[in-house]
């Protein structure tokens, strides 16, 4: 796989949805959970969202519950909790592993395109979020602490 562009994932409804929909698009890849000290940061990530959406920007959620157990609910419960309580309008996919036997093959690449601190590859918690390129390159990875609004000079440097 070259790019972001080549996987294909499954969106919140269970649909297979081919990432190369995105192409051109300025991607922040997120794993993401409901019951998290960073859950606050849906609404960071909704209003970058909001800003830039029609400049070709996506974010895309992917739900995890392999930190905590912080992401416990079904596809259903997560989409409704995420619409409900954030108003989440950016695209959420199905729960996955990031990590492990059976990380999904995107997280796989992304981290090994963008390793973490010490170029550790693993996934330390969740809201890591990968910045991704109009061309489907992984341009860089923030760590759970960094707030949303403090990669919009990084997004806007992209549009």
């Amino acid at each position: 796989m070259n790019t972001v562009y080549d996987f294909t994932v499954k969106n919140i409804n269970g649909e297979d949805i081919k990432l190369s929909k995105y192409k051109d698009d300025v991607l922040l890849i997120v794993n993401v959970a409901s019951e998290c000290g960073f859950t606050k940061q849906y609404d960071g990530l909704q209003s970058l969202y909001e800003k830039y959406k029609d400049k070709n920007f996506k974010v895309l959620a992917f739900p995890c519950n392999q930190f905590g157990g912080q992401e416990p609910g079904s596809d259903q419960e997560i989409k409704n909790f995420c619409t409900s309580k954030f108003n989440v309008t950016f695209p959420i996919f199905s729960k996955i592993d990031v990590n492990g036997d059976n990380a999904h093959p995107l997280f796989e690449f992304l981290k090994t395109q963008s390793p973490g601190v010490l170029g550790s590859q693993a996934i330390k918690w969740n809201f890591t979020k990968f910045l991704v390129g109009p061309s489907g390159n992984v341009v860089n990875r923030f760590a759970p602490t960094k707030k949303p609004a403090e990669i919009q000079p990084e997004i806007e440097a992209l549009l």
